[in-house]
Parts: structure tokens; sequence; C-alpha cells
């Protein structure tokens, strides 16, 4: 049952049998000191504007889409709470 939460759990008891107790503390410990040793910034981290870049991208492609009736509502909806009042 992968992608559930019993399917989770049973992962995280294998792996805890396969590789020990303390597996998660110490791959997290690894993934933590990576780049530290070294003085290397990795990721994003190295370079923030690309970081920016990439959410700006990311966030501008929609897979979301509005059917013809639903972009009609949302218009008639606008128009009603912009509309001038008396």
């Amino acid at each position: 049952m992968s992608g559930t939460k019993i399917g989770g759990l049973n992962a995280s008891k294998t792996n805890r049998e396969k590789h020990g107790e303390d597996f998660y503390k110490r791959i997290g410990a690894i993934g933590g000191k990576k780049g530290e040793a070294d003085g290397a910034i990795k990721g994003f981290a190295a370079n923030p504007k690309r970081a920016i870049l990439a959410g700006q991208k990311g966030g501008s492609i929609s897979r979301r889409t509005w059917s013809v009736e639903q972009r009609k509502q949302h218009s008639d909806r606008m128009k009603g709470l912009y509309a001038k009042k008396d």
C-alpha cells in the first residue's frame, strides 16, 4: 500500500528492521552534513535568484483550467464585487 499512511508505517518498520533502530537518525545526519564539511553550498541555497525564477515559472504554469461556465460565473462574481454602489 504505497502512498498511504499504513504503507508508510510498514515501510518505516521494514527499514528499522533491516537497517537498525537508528536508521532515520543516521540518514538525517548524513543529509544535514552535506555541504558543510567541504564548505560547498548546494542547491537553491547556492543561487537564490535561480530559486526565485524557478518558483515564478512553476507558479505561472497552472494545470487547472476553467470551463466556459466557470469562467463566466467568476466574471459575473467579480463584476458584482467591483460594481459601483450608490
